[in-house]
């Protein structure tokens, strides 16, 4: 079944679409119409196909032979505000997540209590919009053991990633469904590589979630919150390019 549907990591590594993938920016490929609608009929059978497989199909994943020498920071290399810089000149150290919305135990959890839950180590593929590629090594808690922790509600259907990015004159967010956000592979990643993660690729904390492309992979993320629903919050489409250049949301690969 999986040989049928139309690989958006194919279209978007070899340019089936035609000419100049490789762009300054992912708006400006997105709005190229034949990119755009190929990626969009891909977006309903990707979804549709995760679900009917129970939503846990892994992404592939590498040795570690397999690094890319060199991988590109994605989105905003830098973290915004007078908060985000100052935890950044302390390393972090009295940096904390927060986890809230619809959850029984709201919490603020420290680089160190993130550290110390059960680890997931793996190396995976990373597919932006832009036309590029890379393989890099992630290091984190799986999300899944965050939720736990808070007791979240059966109520909660989204969880939408806060960050310290200011993209476009506005604050990045994104979100994702429970089904992903308990995937095995959804990780808050605060290494890269075997080294702590540079403000250019989303320290402290960036999110994993593999199976979706680079956009979804929410960096500099300061809180976590648990909704039923997406409606009134920012655009209402559940994330910073959804909301301003009409990306897919699931934006499954």
């Amino acid at each position: 079944m999986t040989k049928l549907i139309l690989s958006r990591r194919s279209l978007i590594r070899t340019g089936a679409l035609g000419g100049g993938l490789l762009l300054s920016g992912c708006d400006k490929l997105y709005q190229q119409p034949a990119f755009r609608g190929a990626l969009e009929s891909a977006e309903d059978l990707h979804r549709v196909t995760q679900r009917a497989l129970g939503g846990q199909a892994l992404a592939q994943e590498f040795r570690p032979a397999d690094l890319s020498p060199v991988f590109r920071a994605n989105g905003s290399k830098e973290g915004a505000g007078e908060a985000y810089k100052q935890h950044l000149a302390q390393g972090f150290d009295r940096w904390a997540l927060r986890v809230d919305g619809l959850v029984a135990r709201p919490l603020d959890l420290p680089l160190t209590a993130l550290k110390a839950l059960p680890q997931r180590v793996q190396i995976t593929r990373h597919d932006c919009v832009e036309g590029w590629s890379a393989i890099g090594q992630w290091h984190g808690p799986q999300l899944g053991h965050v939720l736990d922790l808070a007791r979240v509600s059966p109520s909660a259907r989204y969880l939408v990633f806060h960050c310290a990015d200011i993209y476009g004159g506005a604050p990045y967010y994104e979100s994702i469904d429970m089904m992903d956000a308990r995937h095995p592979q959804t990780i808050l990643a605060w290494a890269m590589n075997g080294r702590p993660l540079e403000e250019a690729h989303g320290a402290p904390v960036r999110l994993r979630v593999e199976r979706q492309l680079g956009y979804k992979h929410a960096k500099f993320v300061m809180r976590i919150e648990a909704r039923e629903t997406l409606a009134g919050l920012y655009g209402g489409k559940g994330g910073y390019w959804e909301d301003s250049s009409g990306y897919a949301w699931y934006a499954g690969i």
